[in-house]
């Protein structure tokens, strides 16, 4: 039973050290090291203490393996602690407690040779099995002694680690269970059979505990050596949180800029941090949701005096182990100079973009009015259609603003547009365009052409424009204006949603001031009557899918044919 419980303890403890060799990197702590080297070894010290006897010179060897643990774990546990309490020592002093705990061992390997640690060891025949009897010399006293100093300076080092804001308490829970485990095993164990050692499993129980230790001051880790350098010799604060968004660890300049962080506790939650937490949060929220990783701070001084705003490069970056995100690193870099000259810059862009807006605007307003005039021009020579260009962009107006779906821009465009679509007329016979009667089928074949060359003369108006999309909008209108739903009109015959929508809308806007407008051939309409035939269109003539649009849009438009008259 005994050696069933050594080979588990043996084996486990293997395990443990071969899970600490694949996860060790140059930053783990060389005491860490040293305690995951010797527990196995001391732990196969105790699996074979059981299994050579009674051989007692080879018990007597198993003993040698056995203390090794034993000299060395408080020692190497209580450097630990009294560095990652940030405690320091002088390196004199840890190399006199690093030979005594040595002097202590070489005491040890004495056993057989000399009674300065075993005065005595015998092996008693008892119940069919074996058990040993020791009688213990001075260095075992010593021994007793020095690991009772040891661990009092442990413990004394983790209350004073609990009042530092960069130590972790978890941590030093963590750490508080070894080092008192240890040197309690030794007393616990005077109460136990002979046969039953519990220093392997306080070993182990250490293995385990630092494991969890190293996994979490991995975390705490700031990084690599040359990114430490940087960071710690230069003028780059760095804050670390970890995946639940706790506060890790800083460094000097990143405290010096945010004078809070000396009084944040390790594993602090970063919402408990006032300000800085919640721009650390959103800084986190930029770079998972917008894949943002830079952010400007700017920290604004007294305006009552000279010194200027200072401006800072926030950089956040995972901290992953594989494709697993364990938390993140900001980066904290001084941007004022570069922010300084951005802003030089942006001013001065601004002045150049308002000056630019403004000629265009000119240029713009200029090409409008000359679009117009042609357009008022050819409207001049048909006696028949007096004041359509201005109607029809009205109501081309009216019509699209009940269109919430179609974009702004667009709206603005064929509003624009709407005054060039019978630019083509241009082109027609003065004895066909202004006839005052009606004319006939092969003049109403050369009349049609109007939409055609409509197009041609406003490709070549419009073709080193910039907006492409207004160009486009305006020919459509110009060309297929008088194309119907059901494919009968023309030039094209185009049907159904073949036809630009800007030419649908400018459609109806053709038709209905035709119609409740006065010609040389017929007398205006009522708006019922209008409204009646465009209803009736709706489908043949015009899209079905516009009618809603239509009807919104009619009391307006009627309104505004009714203050034409007024005037």
């Amino acid at each position: 039973m005994a050696e069933s419980y050594y080979q588990i303890l043996f084996i486990v403890s293997f395990i443990l050290s071969a899970v600490y060799v694949f996860i060790w990197n140059k930053h783990f702590d060389v005491d860490i090291t040293a305690i995951f080297i010797i527990v196995p070894i001391s732990n196969l010290g105790y699996l074979m203490y059981y299994q050579v006897m009674p051989d007692i010179k080879m018990l007597q060897m198993m003993v040698k393996l056995v203390y090794l643990a034993a000299c060395y774990l408080t020692f190497f546990i209580t450097m630990c602690i009294l560095t990652i309490c940030d405690i320091k020592i002088k390196n004199k002093i840890r190399n006199i407690c690093y030979v005594i705990s040595s002097l202590l061992y070489i005491s040890v390997l004495s056993v057989g040779h000399s009674n300065i640690f075993y005065k005595s060891m015998t092996v008693i025949e008892k119940n069919g099995g074996y058990s040993v009897s020791k009688e213990y010399g001075y260095m075992h006293s010593v021994l007793y002694f020095v690991l009772i100093i040891y661990t009092l300076i442990g413990i004394t080092a983790l209350f004073a680690g609990i009042k530092k804001s960069q130590v972790s308490n978890k941590i030093i829970i963590l750490l508080f269970i070894p080092e008192v485990a240890s040197i309690a095993g030794y007393f616990v164990n005077r109460f136990l059979a002979d046969n039953v050692e519990i220093m392997p499993l306080i070993s182990v129980l250490s293995q385990i505990m630092l494991l969890i230790i190293v996994y979490k001051m991995s975390m705490l880790s700031i990084g690599d050596t040359a990114v430490e350098a940087m960071v710690n010799n230069g003028d780059t604060g760095l804050i670390s949180v970890d995946k639940n968004s706790n506060f890790l660890n800083s460094n000097e300049t990143a405290r010096t800029l945010f004078p809070i962080l000396n009084k944040v506790k390790v594993e602090t939650p970063i919402s408990k941090i006032d300000t800085l937490g919640e721009m650390i949060q959103s800084w986190i929220k930029n770079l998972e949701t917008e894949k943002k990783d830079k952010n400007i701070v700017k920290f604004e001084n007294d305006p009552s005096t000279d010194v200027d705003d200072e401006y800072y490069i926030a950089s956040v970056k995972p901290l992953n182990n594989g494709n697993k995100i364990l938390g993140y690193q900001i980066y904290i870099s001084d941007d004022t100079e570069g922010q300084k000259y951005i802003e030089l810059v942006k001013n001065y862009n601004k002045q150049l973009e308002e000056e630019v807006k403004e000629k265009t605007k000119h240029i713009i307003d200029m090409h409008d009015k000359l679009i117009l005039g042609m357009a008022t021009m050819v409207e001049s020579r048909d006696n028949s259609t007096g004041g359509h260009i201005r109607r029809t962009s009205k109501v081309v107006s009216l019509l699209v603003q009940q269109k919430n779906s179609l974009p702004e821009s667009f709206k603005n465009k064929i509003i624009k547009a709407a005054p060039m679509h019978d630019i083509g007329k241009v082109t027609i016979d003065d004895a066909i365009l202004r006839k005052p009667g009606k004319i006939t089928d092969e003049e109403f074949e050369k009349m049609k052409s109007h939409t055609s060359e409509g197009a041609r003369i406003i490709h070549e108006i419009l073709k080193d424009t910039d907006d492409d999309e207004f160009k486009i909008i305006a020919e459509n209108v110009a060309h297929y204006h008088h194309e119907k739903w059901d494919g009968s009109g023309y030039p094209k015959g185009l049907k159904e949603e073949g036809i630009p929508l800007e030419a649908r809308i400018m459609a109806i806007a053709d038709v209905y001031d035709a119609l409740v407008s006065k010609r040389v051939y017929k007398e205006s309409y009522s708006f019922e009557k209008v409204n009646e035939i465009i209803l009736e269109g709706m489908g043949t003539q015009f899209d079905p899918d516009l009618k809603d649009m239509y009807e919104r849009a009619r009391r307006g438009i009627e309104d505004y044919y009714k203050g034409l008259e007024r005037s």
